[in-house]
């Protein structure tokens, strides 16, 4: 049991420095290239936080495990809003734009409500995968066709990943290390956390729902305590809402492509109804002054801590 609670946290240690080389990387790379902060944000950094996420499920899927894979995107999801939104904003209140009540906001529910006829039949298998990855891919597109944001949010991003500079070299090697650091720590995390699992007798979902999804939510957790220090709402709800869409739309939709995802339908109802149930709270507090309020914080993370009382009793 030692043995696999080191690899669990080896895992998440890995998956955290390995997510943080590959978007430190691939941004150098990008502003090399003259791409601007809101198409770099859009793909590169909301791909680079979700590639822990990427990076364990595909393991889990791969090693025969897909009630962890499935429980690893939707808890991740849960614990994004729950967790971090509601403990970032307990710390500060986060002031953000009517934009993402109009467009990012919406969207996330969309793909969330996408779920309940996807696993009705009891497997994601490759088509579906497509249709949702093909869903991505137009909605960035969409957003990237928007007009340029204002000179403060290039501020605020060469604040946040411009002050070193790195060769192209540099750049590349980083975003292959941090690859490579992926892969370790999700081979890892899942190994640990199934054989955790087989021992305290905790079904692979919950551990899926909660430890392996704490473990690569660590990313988001740590960008969006910095930035709400800094009162940057925007930037944390970016974050978090950008998370949400693609841990739905790109990790759920290349994994299946790569091994078709059993999943037992009954089982995690309940699962996918608590995630739609945060996202949709989220809407109603954000549209209250364009403002969620430290007491808003406490009721979403007042739920997270429900939901995972009722998972383990």
């Amino acid at each position: 049991m030692a043995l696999d609670v080191i690899l669990v946290l080896a895992g998440i240690a890995l998956l955290y420095i390995g997510g943080e080389a590959l978007v430190r990387g691939a941004v150098a790379l990008a502003r090399s290239l003259g791409w601007s902060p809101l198409v770099i944000g859009l793909t590169v950094v909301s791909f680079g936080t979700s590639s822990p996420e990427l990076a364990s499920t595909l393991a889990a899927s791969l090693r025969g495990a897909p009630e962890v894979a499935f429980g690893n995107v939707v808890g991740s999801n849960i614990a994004n809003v729950g967790l971090i939104l509601g403990l970032t904003a307990l710390i500060w209140p986060l002031e953000t734009t009517g934009r993402f009540i109009k467009q990012e906001v919406p969207f996330m529910l969309v793909s969330s409500l996408l779920l309940f006829p996807l696993i009705a039949n009891g497997m994601i298998g490759r088509l579906e995968g497509l249709f949702l990855f093909v869903l991505l891919v137009i909605f960035l597109l969409y957003l990237m066709r928007r007009e340029q944001e204002d000179s403060t949010v290039e501020a605020t991003f060469d604040k946040e990943f411009g002050g070193t500079k790195l060769s192209s070299a540099a750049s590349i090697g980083l975003v292959i290390l941090g690859i490579g650091l992926l892969v370790a720590g999700a081979h890892a995390l899942v190994t640990g956390g199934v054989n955790l699992a087989r021992i305290l007798g905790v079904s692979e979902r919950v551990i899926g729902l909660t430890l392996v999804a704490l473990g690569t939510s660590l990313p988001e957790l740590a960008a969006s305590l910095v930035a709400g220090l800094r009162k940057e709402g925007d930037i944390v709800l970016g974050n978090i809402i950008g998370s949400n869409i693609f841990n739905v739309l790109c990790i759920l939709g290349i994994t299946p492509m790569v091994h078709p995802l059993v999943v037992d339908a009954s089982a995690v109802w309940l699962d996918l109804t608590a995630m739609l149930v945060l996202s949709l709270l989220l809407w109603p507090l954000l549209a209250n002054r364009l403002r969620l309020e430290r007491w808003e914080g406490f009721v979403l993370l007042a739920f997270y801590g429900l939901y995972i009382a009722w998972l383990f009793l």
